[in-house]
């Protein structure tokens, strides 16, 4: 391991600035490639974004910035990825400051901000050290998730063809899912997402198998083959599919027939009970049947209480006297084959009773 500290002033790093957006970011001549194959994608945010080029402009110090030296003499950014790509779209114009842009400076504020000396670090480190430290450091105040570490450690051949799939704003994965999904490619939750999915959240072992293979395709068609199998059995879109563990479906059920138009029915339905507490799990019901996934409205005190008076204070399986306290709620009709929970269709069983009962 080698280290060497350097002050490198503006007008000469920012030579030669390439953004190719996602793909990749040089200056220093060409030198350096700021967006290594390794790197994190996500974007500043403008206030952020800003507040370097303040830094900047006011004379103020900014943190060390490291940069590793290739073989070839090239370079590529190890920390300080945005806020070197802040100080190019700047001085190429890219935005402004107080309605300010680059060009609209005096000639004497332009001078003041390409003089302006970054302190640089020159390391020369073996890949294994590059990326321990590369997982150890916050870059741009920004905790890195955990597939970003996880690009880190298994970067390779396979990594960079997965994420043309499920990295890039507008990418084949966010074209096709994001109704079904929340989060952003660009954070790579829609990475992580596909592999846990694949992997049955076996994530890392996937990432190292699969780490020096040409191409991700195996991880693309099964997840656009997921996709489209909520579309074929649900074609009818609600907000609330965005939050359905679709995949554990598709795995389970990939090879059965169902009828779409009978099970738009039956969500239809149920989306207008107030029972469905839970509006999200009733995609998971009609194919499973099982109604822990509809979190089902529990029975009100008055209720509870009214069944209670009614049975005149006995558990109408073992007919012994219990306590209110000592009791449990349950349907007489089970909700499934009446679909409510309402007073009548309520009694009191003491806790045994309805133990026994809920495991049959």
């Amino acid at each position: 391991m080698k280290i060497e500290l350097k002050e490198i002033p503006i007008k000469e790093v920012v030579k030669d600035y390439k953004n190719n957006d996602e793909e990749w970011v040089v200056w220093y001549s060409s030198l350096l490639n700021i967006r290594p194959k390794y790197q994190r994608e996500f974007v500043y945010k403008d206030k952020q974004r800003d507040s370097v080029i303040e830094t900047v402009r006011k004379n103020f110090p900014l943190n060390v910035m490291y940069w590793v030296k290739n073989t070839d003499w090239s370079f590529e950014v190890l920390d300080w990825q945005q806020r070197t790509i802040s100080i190019c779209e700047y001085i190429s114009s890219k935005f402004s400051i107080n309605y300010q842009y680059f060009h609209n400076l005096e000639e004497s504020e332009k001078n003041q901000i390409l003089d302006y000396r970054l302190m640089v670090y020159f390391c020369e480190w073996t890949d294994k050290e590059k990326l321990d430290w590369f997982k150890t450091i916050n870059i741009a105040w920004e905790k890195l998730t955990d597939q970003e570490l996880r690009n880190a450690i298994y970067t390779g051949t396979w990594l960079t063809e997965a994420k043309k799939y499920f990295s890039k704003t507008s990418c084949p994965a966010y074209n096709i899912a994001s109704d079904y999904m929340n989060w952003s490619p660009i954070r790579q939750d829609y990475l992580e997402t596909a592999i846990s999915w694949i992997s049955w959240w076996n994530i890392e072992d996937y990432m190292s198998k699969k780490q020096l293979e040409s191409n991700a395709s195996e991880l693309w068609l099964y997840f656009s083959n997921v996709i489209n199998w909520v579309k074929v059995i649900f074609p009818n879109y609600r907000k609330e599919m965005k939050w359905v563990a679709f995949w554990t479906l598709y795995n389970e059920f990939k090879d059965k027939n169902f009828d779409s138009k009978k099970l738009e029915e039956e969500i239809k339905k149920l989306m207008q009970d107030e029972d469905v507490t839970k509006k999200s799990g009733i995609y998971e019901y009609v194919l499973t049947w099982k109604e822990k996934y509809l979190s089902i409205r529990a029975f009100t005190d008055k209720q509870k209480r009214e069944s209670y008076e009614r049975q005149s204070w006995i558990c109408v399986k073992c007919n012994l006297h219990f306590e209110l306290n000592e009791m449990e709620a349950d349907h007489i009709t089970p909700w499934h084959e009446w679909w409510k929970t309402i007073a009548e269709n309520c009694q009191m069983l003491c806790k045994n009773c309805n133990r026994v009962k809920s495991g049959k």
